[in-house]
């Protein structure tokens, strides 16, 4: 017997404790988790299994089920998922990963919970739970009188529950007269009683979120929004060592038949950087100090040397990119990619993003950890690093494979790596390097101004010596290389919208790369376009195209990493840290401010 037929698609809810997560699909089910962390062995892979997977998946179903409903419980990670009949018999289940403060500790078990209700009738229900093996391989199964034991080829699971295991090992329907308690986690004894120790995590977990949210900035509009995507962003996090991954998925395309099937289950340091940008302005110091400790031990492991554009949560320098073969890939479109070969790539855009994460705990007194002179010099070494590539070709931050320029991204992110350790250097009183760090930043910002400049077309190009087209010219007025009213700024916004705005969004850029033309547009690059439409006066058009971006958000209120111009399908890596950045920034902007409402 094999699941229901369907056609995956975005509607798909993140459930997770920093430690693991999951993707629960429209029908309640376990489509996506990985163990025992975010980059593993995806025993739920449903989701790259095609349109009738055999394994990988964990449903609860209701006979005859009609209808099904999905919510977060408010301020939470906590799914709610409803099946009612025409019978007027329903259920809930409530699905969550454990995460709270426990003997001083953050608790966050490989473990995730279902609790099943029934809430109407007499309803029946079946429980399938295929959990799969390296890559989408069935695996066997034990059981005991209140367990089943998963017997994975790294790992075992152990699911321990006060349902009927043998309705469980046979896929039965049965009658839910009492509420049901799961708990997939570790091969080891429950400790506790089980409906006990659930219902207690649950209403842990609940309070913990809860509190976290308390404490983020909000603005007054679009509340609803930011709120889920920064709890969605933290649990991008890998709380153990500070990590943020790029996404939870790996190889779901770019578009349609497109090859473009990345794995994003690791953290590279521009897509962090991005994140704990968005997170600081929202107060999330949690996030950003535990990427610190990262990425001083990244730091600290180069010697001052290259520092790759990816690691693994753990700072795991090599990724060898593989295909796995036993699963077909989202919607049947593989291949399905293990591992990322960008980690071998030169992306001279690190130095400076590094830096620009950092140098805020030089400022920032709100910190349990402020930098050290001991911690500026260890930026130094890095500092150097960039100023030694600036002008040097790289990959770029849209990590081509066959192709090297000087692109003009990474020279400005190598200018403001200079540019900050020279304000680094000043609140430290260190007015020597101060001097000495300036002088860097100008030689570079000189050399930019004249290297990509074109007088021909008035604009900035992509690359040196080029004259190409590339949206993230547009983050040279974040990154204040560029005033909103320079007028070489204020042309080259001109040239990159026309070129390569499509509608209501934005391509990267409008060129063949090493896959041919792109087909679809990239979020972030539409949330580029909106701050810069603001910062240069036209905001009533950046709220109208914020607005519709809004409107794109799945069910669950996320964004993945591409959609479709022409019909608005989402595509690619999901959720998306770099998308999810931009609702949180372009929201926090646009806003109207508290004091019109108090």
């Amino acid at each position: 017997m094999t699941a229901p037929t369907q056609k995956a698609d975005m509607n798909l809810w993140p459930i997770g404790n920093c430690q693991v997560s999951a993707l629960i699909d429209k029908t309640g089910t376990f489509v996506w988790g990985c163990v025992p962390r975010v980059d593993g062995d995806p025993a739920f892979c449903a989701l790259l299994g095609g349109d009738a997977p055999k394994t990988g998946f964990w449903a609860i179903e209701l006979e005859g089920g009609a209808k099904t409903t999905q919510s977060y419980i408010r301020n939470t990670p906590i799914l709610v998922t409803r099946h009612e009949d025409e019978a007027g018999n329903a259920v809930e289940v409530i699905d969550f990963c454990p995460r709270f403060v426990r003997e001083g500790r953050t608790y966050r078990p490989t473990s995730f919970v279902r609790i099943v209700k029934p809430v109407a009738g007499s309803p029946r229900i079946r429980i399938r739970m295929r959990v799969a093996t390296n890559w989408g391989k069935p695996t066997e199964h034990t059981q005991g009188s209140n367990h089943i034991r998963f017997l994975m080829d790294d790992q075992t699971l152990r699911l321990t529950t006060d349902a009927p295991v043998g309705h469980i090992v046979g896929e039965n329907w049965f009658r839910l007269e009492r509420q049901m308690h799961l708990f997939l986690g570790p091969d080891e004894s429950f400790a506790g009683v089980l409906h006990e120790a659930a219902e207690a995590m649950l209403s842990r977990t609940k309070d913990e979120w809860r509190h976290w949210v308390r404490g983020l900035a909000t603005p007054v509009e679009w509340q609803d929004v930011v709120i889920r995507a920064a709890i969605t962003l933290k649990l991008c996090q890998h709380e153990e060592t500070g990590a943020i991954v790029a996404a939870l998925t790996t190889s779901i395309p770019e578009h349609e038949g497109s090859e473009r099937n990345w794995d994003y289950r690791y953290c590279w340091i521009r897509d962090a950087y991005y994140t704990v940008q968005a997170l600081n302005r929202l107060g999330a110091l949690d996030v950003l100090e535990g990427y610190l400790e990262y990425l001083r031990n990244i730091v600290d492991a180069s010697k001052g040397g290259h520092v790759q554009p990816l690691y693994g949560v753990g700072g795991e320098s090599t990724l060898i990119e593989r295909i796995e073969a036993d699963l077909p890939g989202y919607r049947g479109m593989g291949p399905v990619r293990a591992g990322n070969q960008a980690y071998e790539q030169i992306q001279h855009d690190a130095y400076g993003q590094i830096i620009l994460s950092d140098v805020q705990a030089f400022f920032d007194r709100r910190l349990f950890r402020m930098s050290s002179v001991e911690d500026f010099k260890s930026l130094e070494l890095v500092g150097d690093r960039a100023w030694e590539t600036y002008d040097k070709p790289d990959a770029g931050l849209w990590e081509l494979r066959t192709k090297a320029h000087v692109h003009t991204y990474s020279a400005a992110m190598c200018w403001a790596a200079c540019d900050r350790l020279a304000n680094a250097a000043g609140v430290l009183g260190l007015e020597d390097r101060r001097t000495f760090w300036n002088a860097r930043a100008d030689t570079i910002r000189t050399t930019i101004e004249q290297s990509a400049w074109r007088e021909d077309t008035q604009r900035i190009s992509a690359t040196f010596g080029g004259d190409d087209l590339d949206a993230s010219l547009i983050q040279l007025l974040d990154l204040r290389f560029f005033a909103p009213d320079d007028p070489r700024f204020q042309s080259t916004l001109t040239a990159v919208e026309e070129g390569l705005r499509r509608g209501s969004h934005m391509l990267r850029y409008a060129t063949e790369d090493d896959f041919g033309l792109p087909h679809t547009a990239f979020n972030v690059c539409t949330f580029w376009l909106i701050e810069a439409l603001h910062a240069t006066g036209r905001t009533a058009d950046a709220r109208e195209l914020f607005d519709e971006m809004v409107a794109r958000r799945t069910p669950a209120g996320l964004l993945s990493e591409d959609i479709d111009p022409n019909t608005g399908e989402l595509w690619g890596n999901y959720p998306q840290t770099y998308s999810l950045v931009g609702l949180i920034n372009c929201a926090v902007l646009l806003s109207k401010p508290w004091s019109a409402v108090r």
